[in-house]
C-alpha cells in the first residue's frame, strides 16, 4: 500500500481546511479498517489523520447527558465509569475484534463505516445518540437513526468530519444489555445482535424500553412497536409470548454464508427475548432491594 498526501492536523478546523483544499482525503481514525482494505498494488491514496487532534478522544459528562469524542477508543469505552444505561455500550466494545483492535479501533470509525455488523451501533441506536458532525458551514447534530442511509453509506457530506456523539442524560435506574449471535464467541462477525435499556417504575412495571437491532439489515434498527407494546407490562411477563415474529416483519435480513435469512430473523426474535428476560431480572432485584 502506498500513502499520497499525508495530514496530521491538531484541530478540527485545521482539519476541516485540509478537506477543503482536498475533498478526496480519507479520513483515518484507527486504521482497523482502512488498513487492511488497501491490498497492494491499490493506488495510492492521500490521507487526513485526524488522531491528532486530542479534543476528539475522551468521554465527558454534563447536566445534559454524555458525549462521547470521535476518535476515543473502543478501550476507552470498556474503562469508562459510566451508568448502567452503557453497560450495553460497554458489552460491544469488548466484542469489536480482539483487544489490539479495540485499543485502536475508534467509536467513529465503527459508525462511520456503516456496516450492518458494526457492533457498537445498536448499543448507541438504544442510547437516543445524536452524531455531531463539523463541516465547512459549521457544526450539525444528527440522530444515529438518520446518519447511516444505508449499506456503507451516512449523510456526511463532502469535508465534513464526525467530532463526536451526544447521548441525553439516563435515568439512574435504567439497566442495559448486548447480546450478539455468531459461529463463536469471538473475533466473530454477528450473525445478530440486540441491544436494549428498560427502566422500571417503583411498583415493578416497565415504564421504558428501547431496543435495536443489528446485522439483520442494511442499516440497524429500533423496534419501536415492540418498545411502545412492552410499557406497563410487570416485569415478570413471559416475554416469549409477548415478542412475536410479527414485530420483525420490516427487519430485511439476507443469506448468506454465515446464515439464511429466516434464522437471522428468528434469532433476533430469540435474542431479544433473552434480553428481555435479563434486564426484567435485574430490574427485580433493584426494585426488591
Amino acid at each position: 500500500m502506498s500513502i499520497g498526501n499525508y495530514h496530521r492536523p491538531t484541530t478540527v478546523s485545521q482539519a476541516i481546511d485540509c478537506l477543503r483544499e482536498d475533498p478526496t482525503l480519507t479520513i483515518l481514525g484507527g486504521g482497523t479498517d482502512f488498513f487492511p482494505a488497501r491490498v497492494a498494488p491499490a493506488p495510492a491514496v492521500s490521507v487526513l489523520d485526524i488522531t491528532g487532534i486530542d479534543a476528539l478522544r475522551g468521554i465527558t459528562e454534563d447536566a445534559q447527558g454524555i458525549r462521547i469524542g470521535a476518535t476515543t477508543t473502543w478501550s476507552d469505552v470498556k474503562r469508562a465509569n459510566l451508568p448502567s444505561a452503557f453497560d450495553a455500550l460497554k458489552a460491544a466494545s469488548v466484542q469489536v475484534g480482539g483487544v489490539q483492535i479495540q485499543n485502536r479501533g475508534t467509536v467513529a470509525g465503527n459508525i462511520c463505516n456503516a456496516s450492518p455488523a458494526a457492533d457498537g451501533i445498536p448499543p448507541l441506536l438504544a442510547l437516543d445518540s445524536r452524531v455531531v458532525v463539523a463541516g465547512p458551514a459549521g457544526e450539525r447534530t444528527v440522530i444515529l437513526q438518520d446518519f447511516i442511509t444505508g449499506y456503507r453509506q451516512t449523510v456526511l457530506q463532502p469535508c465534513e468530519i464526525v467530532t463526536g456523539f451526544t447521548i441525553p442524560k439516563p435515568d439512574p435506574t435504567a439497566q442495559s444489555a448486548f447480546l450478539k449471535l455468531g459461529a463463536r464467541h469471538y473475533l466473530v462477525i454477528s450473525i445478530a445482535m440486540v441491544a436494549g435499556i428498560l427502566v422500571p417504575t417503583s411498583d415493578g412495571r416497565i415504564a421504558s424500553v428501547s431496543l435495536a437491532i443489528g446485522a439483520c439489515s442494511a442499516v440497524a434498527q429500533r423496534l419501536s412497536e415492540l418498545e411502545a407494546a412492552l410499557v406497563g407490562l410487570p416485569l415478570d411477563v413471559d416475554f416469549s409470548q409477548i415478542v412475536t415474529a410479527a414485530y420483525f416483519s420490516d427487519l430485511q435480513p439476507i443469506d448468506d454464508a454465515r446464515a439464511s435469512a429466516a434464522y437471522r430473523r428468528e434469532a433476533a426474535r430469540i435474542l431479544v427475548v433473552r434480553l428481555l428476560n435479563a434486564l426484567a431480572l435485574k430490574c427485580r432485584m433493584d426494585v426488591a432491594a
